[in-house]
């Protein structure tokens, strides 16, 4: 079992998983279907390569929060033939992550690290105005998900939901599993994923300044 490690570093980053129309949310770190999409740009693969696209599903996935950023609001006026319309953009301002993407297949992390090296298409975190502001590859960890992105300075993580781990993990659901990037028939599934936060360990009393 080995792990690809990513780091994803950018004045801006937006992770969208459930953006409509006029509104363009962001997730809080990195969602599954927007770093499967930067990968798919690494090869020069299409919205409708479907079967190239879909190994890449099938990965573990999971994030730590390096440095959360701060959420920022922007809006772009958009113009149709008949209207002009004002669309509300969200980003994170400065924020950094760690990303690791398992599975048992060596050969495949190995061709997407040389990819992500030397990609195809420009890459972006989350949109096309959003650069990486460092080398997105880090290294290939021959670790599981976990151990892989394990900091002891870290305190927040969001991992795939893994039914063998902790019983006091409770997952909840978003819709950020891929199927389909195509713009005819563009499909994802739900998502069962856990967001791992550990207590500082800092030692206080609250009477030692009285």
């Amino acid at each position: 079992m080995s792990t690809l490690v990513l780091t994803l570093a950018a004045p801006l980053q937006s992770w969208g998983a459930d953006s409509k129309f006029e509104r363009r949310n962001t997730e809080r770190e990195p969602t599954k279907s927007g770093v499967i999409g930067l990968i798919a740009c690494a090869f020069g693969y299409g919205r409708d390569d479907v079967d190239k696209i879909k190994t890449l599903f099938e990965l573990k996935f999971g994030v730590r929060v390096d440095k959360p950023g701060v959420l920022l609001h922007d809006y772009h006026t958009a113009k149709s033939e008949k209207s002009a319309y004002v669309t509300n953009r969200y980003y994170l301002s400065d924020a950094k992550f760690t990303v690791g993407l398992e599975g048992n297949d060596l050969a495949l992390l190995q061709r997407i690290a040389d990819k992500l090296l030397n990609p195809v298409w420009p890459l972006f975190l989350g949109r096309r105005s959003c650069p990486p502001a460092e080398r997105v590859f880090f290294e290939i960890a021959d670790k599981p998900l976990r151990e892989a992105l394990h900091d002891p300075e870290s305190k927040w993580y969001v991992f795939d939901f893994d039914s063998s781990l902790d019983d006091d993990e409770y997952p909840f659901y978003r819709r950020d599993n891929p199927e389909s990037f195509s713009q005819r028939h563009r499909k994802y599934w739900n998502r069962r994923i856990v967001e791992v936060r550990k207590r500082l360990d800092i030692e206080h009393d609250a009477f030692e300044e009285v």
